[in-house]
């Protein structure tokens, strides 16, 4: 269903989900397939979907299934969830070509999902740039951003009211070139972090209520730049630097967010092409799914079985403390809120993984299997809040106390 180009979009919200619901949403597309290390695009695919998966169960279950646009192109962050759980927006990178269904083209759409009705539905589709990729919703649930890649601009939402989506303007990042893949809000909601996957920057953005502005600041980080997480606590950023996808080792960088001006302090070697990355709901660590030659056939010197990798921030360094085998061509990564549970897309397999993550990071694969309908392209929880974290180990640091009031609760490679 869907409802093009609203000036506001108001969802029919019956009844607010209840505080910390603690769900987890993929967001699976069918467009594409890995074919013997190959990428390329499905025949008579069957629709993209969005599916969301009940944190609260043991082991957690899917709760609803329902047909969304998706893409593996872009960051696995291409879905966001607002902070109260009631709504959800999921962009689409890539989209058929409506003169040759065959090929595909850039999509330009991102779609506003109402998790609050029975079953979850498209209550609007907006406008984007061109390849819109990664999104974020700020901590306040009042402003969301958008990275198009296929523009060099990044697209600023309002959100009124706790339901209300409405486009306010776009903001000019670098040339098509620069590849803007994700952005995310610092904790007090007053600056962002843009990836710039084709130049390997990382750009500032200052913000005041509504107003974006690209800032002078351009921290250099490691060979293309993908995904990037912001501590809870505001005093870290982590860059997945997603290499060339050569059979190099690549890594991840760390940026202190603590002093002026901000800058990339350290960098781990994680191994072939990290993909998902997100940071604890407690601010100790960031998990990173690494393809580590997953996506390769077969027969390849680099070929390997998929990993996910705990790093642990801690006195501006970055140290592997544990990691679990995962499966094929893993995109995805997100924790849930109490920080106890992480999640991760195996996209081949078309599936979403549970691990246990001990107090010291420690991971152990609980065997538990989310089977989805679609490849999972991208997976976000609550947990980027640091709703639980903060409450249990004291992780609002400095800059989590502002914008915080509005709570109500709780790729594919290039």
């Amino acid at each position: 269903m869907k409802r093009l180009l609203p000036a506001a979009v108001a969802l029919a919200l019956a009844a607010p989900v209840a505080a910390r619901a603690q769900i987890a949403l993929s967001a699976n597309d069918n467009k594409l397939v890995l074919d013997n290390g190959v990428v390329r695009p499905a025949r008579d695919p069957s629709p993209d979907t969005l599916s969301i998966i009940d944190l609260s169960a043991n082991p957690p279950r899917l709760r609803a299934e329902i047909q969304v646009p998706a893409s593996l192109v872009g960051p696995p962050t291409s879905v966001a969830i607002s902070p109260n759980e009631r709504f959800a927006l999921v962009t689409a990178n890539q989209r058929h070509d409506p003169t040759d269904p065959s090929k595909l083209v850039p999509g330009n759409g991102m779609a506003v999902v109402d998790l609050s009705s029975n079953p979850p539905r498209i209550a609007a589709t907006l406008n984007t740039g061109s390849g819109p990729a990664g999104v974020s919703i700020n901590r306040a649930g009042t402003l969301a951003l958008v990275a198009n890649r296929a523009e060099g601009t990044v697209s600023v939402y309002r959100i009124a009211n706790g339901t209300a989506v409405t486009p306010v303007n776009k903001v000019e990042i670098g040339p098509v070139s620069s590849e803007v893949s994700h952005v995310a809000f610092t904790p007090d909601g007053r600056h962002a972090l843009v990836t710039r996957y084709g130049d390997h920057m990382v750009n500032v953005l200052s913000i005041d209520n509504e107003k974006v502005t690209k800032t002078n600041r351009e921290i250099t980080t490691g060979v293309r730049p993908y995904g990037l997480s912001v501590t809870p606590d505001g005093r870290w950023a982590v860059v997945a630097n997603i290499g060339r996808g050569t059979g190099d080792a690549d890594t991840v960088s760390l940026i202190d967010l603590g002093r002026e001006p901000w800058r990339i302090v350290d960098t781990a070697s994680v191994g072939q092409t990290p993909e998902g990355i997100q940071t604890s709901p407690d601010s100790r660590f960031a998990a990173v799914t690494v393809m580590n030659g997953s996506n390769k056939p077969p027969g390849s010197p680099f070929h390997g079985y998929g990993l996910v990798r705990m790093l642990r921030i801690a006195d501006g360094r970055l140290s592997i403390v544990s990691e679990a085998r995962v499966g094929a061509w893993a995109q995805g990564v997100a924790f849930s809120p109490d920080g106890r549970t992480l999640l991760v897309g195996n996209t081949a397999d078309r599936e979403v993984q549970v691990l246990r993550v001990s107090e010291e990071g420690k991971l152990t694969d609980t065997g538990a299997r989310i089977a989805v309908a679609g490849g999972s392209a991208a997976l976000r929880t609550v947990g980027e809040y640091g709703l639980a974290g903060a409450g249990r180990r004291g992780a609002a640091g400095p800059r989590g106390g502002e914008g915080a009031a509005g709570l109500t609760g709780g790729t594919m490679g290039p």
